[in-house]
């Protein structure tokens, strides 16, 4: 039976960005059926989907994605290892993503769409001014996330050479929001935590009056609200504007004593340096060895102009930073 409107496939349904981006599907006309593959099961009613089929894959599987892919209007590659990206996770980050690209331009789907990231840039001290789309993506060796996701906009370059297919490639800075709780799961509080003993990690410290404490190195940064990113998707599925590469980013900035505020927390300055010492430190040691990754982003201002986005695109952002960060508070506040 054909259904009409568009098909569109999407890999990652089930992530941060992947559960708003479906609803969002789920409320365009445009769209009549929505191809959702994941490795682990789900329900698309659970969510309230009615358009959404769920597909069981792995995008490490060629034959899986080509079967996915086949005769759809738009694939949108979503699936990504993100906190616990390390140099285990290159081959589903690296080599699934392969799979999803070379699948897509094999069957001839008029277009591709990507959720890249500003860590596609990598954490350089040499940038200077807000990131534009024009500018390389070198990303950063310590940084396994940062470093794979410019990889694969590589490997997205060379799997395009020759086909018909057209690509939209999506650069967010920090996404967040109800949906998206990574961004406090990044920060050095959480992250350092998970190798404290579980019986000290229990102990009610709040009840006394004792609160997180987090180094501050002043670093300016962008948030962007998971509902605005799924509009930007949304838009590149009904070939909205040029194919080509669009940075996201909630208007204004802020700061970790902003979050550290929000949230009832402290912070204190350090400076940009010292966590650059701290993160080369920490590399060494284990269980850090990826938190090291993280730590150093912090010392790099990584502030994208939008503007492309904006006027090609049509895409207007609903949320400042400011406005994410408190949507995001909020939904932390009422889990805990």
């Amino acid at each position: 039976m054909t259904v009409p409107g568009l098909t569109v496939a999407v890999t990652g349904p089930t992530g941060e960005i992947g559960v708003p981006f479906i609803r969002a599907l789920e409320e365009t006309p445009q769209v009549g059926r929505v191809l959702a593959m994941a490795r682990s099961a789900f329900a698309p009613e659970q969510f309230g989907w009615t358009k959404t089929e769920y597909r069981q894959g792995d995008i490490l599987d060629r034959d899986a994605v080509d079967d996915l892919v086949r005769g759809c209007d738009a694939v949108v590659h979503l699936a990504f290892i993100v906190v616990k990206a390390s140099a285990g996770s290159a081959d589903i980050n690296i080599e699934g993503s392969r799979n999803v690209f070379g699948a897509t331009v094999d069957a001839r789907v008029p277009r591709l769409l990507y959720t890249s990231s500003v860590a596609a840039y990598g954490y350089h001290e040499d940038v200077t001014g807000p990131l534009t789309e024009d500018m390389a993506t070198r990303g950063s060796e310590r940084h396994a996330y940062s470093h794979q996701k410019a990889e694969v906009e590589r490997v997205l370059d060379e799997t395009l050479q020759g086909g018909d297919t057209l690509a939209w490639v999506f650069r967010p800075c920090v996404v967040a929001g109800p949906d998206a709780p990574a961004l406090l799961h990044q920060m050095p509080y959480h992250r350092f935590a998970n190798v404290v003993p579980r019986p000290l990690r229990a102990l009610p410290l709040r009840r006394f009056g004792v609160k997180p404490l987090l180094p501050d190195p002043g670093i300016p940064l962008q948030l962007v609200h998971h509902d605005d990113v799924a509009n930007a998707l949304v838009a590149g599925v009904l070939g909205q504007g040029a194919p080509g590469i669009y940075n996201l980013a909630g208007d204004g900035e802020i700061h970790l004593r902003d979050i550290a505020n929000a949230l009832g927390w402290y912070t204190f300055p350090v400076p940009r340096g010292s966590v650059g010492v701290a993160a080369r430190a920490l590399s060494f040691v284990p269980p850090f060895a990826t938190e090291a990754g993280w730590l150093q982003a912090m010392r790099t201002p990584m502030l994208m102009d939008t503007s492309r986005a904006r006027q090609e695109l049509g895409w207007k952002p609903l949320y400042s930073s400011r406005e994410t960060l408190t949507d995001l508070v909020r939904a932390y506040r009422s889990s805990r």
